[in-house]
C-alpha cells in the first residue's frame, strides 16, 4: 500500500507546487510562450468543471469529487491485490488528480489552470487534470484490452450441457 500512497502524495505535492508557481509568476502577467504556436503558460482561474463547464457550482464539485475519491479509495483498498497493475495505477492517478483539484476548490473556490496547448486550441489545464486524464486512459486500456477479453474468455473451455433436443432419441 505504501508505494501507492507515496505516489498520491507526490502527485498532489507536484500539482500544488506547480499551481503555486503559476499563481506566483503568471497571475496578472501575459502568457509565457514555451514553444511558439504550440505551448504556453497562461494563468486561468477555473470556477467550473473540465473545460470550464458548470461555472460557479463549487459545492456540486466538492460533493461529487469527495464521493468519487472516497469510493475509488475504498474500492482500491478492497480490491488492490486482485487488480491488474493498469487498474491500480489508473485509480491512484485519478485519486491524486481529484485531490489536487479539490484542495484548490476548498481553499480558493476555484482551480488554478496554466498549461495552454495552443496548437489545437485545447482548454487550459494543470497537473491534476493530467493525472486524472492519464489515470482514466489507463483504466480505459485495462477495461478494453485486459478485463473485457479476460471476462469473455472465462467461459471458453467449459463444456455446456447438451440441449434436450440433442439428448433425446428421435421417434
Amino acid at each position: 500500500m505504501f508505494p501507492y500512497l507515496l505516489v498520491i502524495v507526490l502527485c498532489v505535492w507536484l500539482d500544488q507546487l506547480t499551481k503555486w508557481l503559476a499563481v506566483t509568476f503568471l497571475r496578472g502577467a501575459s502568457s509565457f510562450v514555451l514553444i511558439p504556436g504550440a505551448l504556453q503558460l497562461t494563468y486561468v482561474e477555473n470556477r467550473g468543471a473540465a473545460f470550464g463547464i458548470l461555472q460557479d457550482k463549487r459545492w456540486v464539485f466538492l460533493v461529487v469529487s469527495a464521493v468519487a475519491i472516497v469510493a475509488l479509495f475504498v474500492f482500491f483498498l478492497r480490491k488492490r491485490d486482485s487488480l491488474h497493475p493498469l487498474a491500480r495505477w489508473g485509480i491512484v492517478l485519478v485519486i491524486a488528480g481529484g485531490l489536487g483539484n479539490m484542495i484548490d476548490r476548498v481553499l480558493m473556490g476555484y482551480v488554478v489552470d496554466f498549461v495552454d496547448f495552443v496548437l489545437i486550441h485545447f482548454a487550459v489545464f494543470n497537473a491534476a487534470d493530467s493525472f486524472v486524464t492519464v489515470g482514466a486512459v489507463l483504466l480505459f486500456v485495462w477495461v478494453l484490452f485486459v478485463d473485457l477479453p479476460a471476462s469473455r474468455g472465462a467461459g471458453k473451455g467449459k463444456k455446456t450441457p447438451p440441449s434436450p433436443a440433442e439428448t433425446e432419441d428421435g421417434p
